[in-house]
């Protein structure tokens, strides 16, 4: 994309392509060993405790003897794809698309369980 070669400089390229100058000189650096051999741990304990969040896995590592923090694992766990597995909110908000059906009984006079005769109130 941006050739350094080319008689526009890198500054006029990055502009014609709409991304910071700064994009163009920027190497992301490796993780280091320790990153490493945390992400590791994590997997591991992530597959034998699925619905474990950062808190949790935090709190293992240190048992094990990691000196980690919470932010640490979530970063790690976020770079992995890894989400704890627990109930997300709004399960019972109904889809838009879904049909609504009406409440058949009411307006319905119940007095009895197994009443045979239902008599139908109209609404007014």
């Amino acid at each position: 994309m941006i050739d350094p070669g080319h008689p526009l400089s890198i500054s006029s390229q990055c502009e014609l392509l709409g991304i910071p100058r700064s994009t163009w000189y920027y190497h992301p650096k490796p993780p280091g060993e320790y990153d490493l051999v945390l992400a590791r741990c994590i997997d591991e304990l992530h597959l034998n405790y699925p619905f474990a969040g950062s808190r949790m896995l935090a709190g293992m590592l240190r048992l094990e003897g990691y000196d980690v923090g919470r932010k640490k694992v979530r970063s790690l766990m976020k770079k992995m794809g890894i989400n704890a597995i627990y109930r997300k909110p709004n399960l019972s908000r109904r889809h838009p698309s879904h049909v609504v059906y009406p409440y058949l009984l009411r307006g319905l006079d119940i007095t009895r369980s197994n009443h045979p005769g239902f008599s139908i109130r109209t609404q007014t």
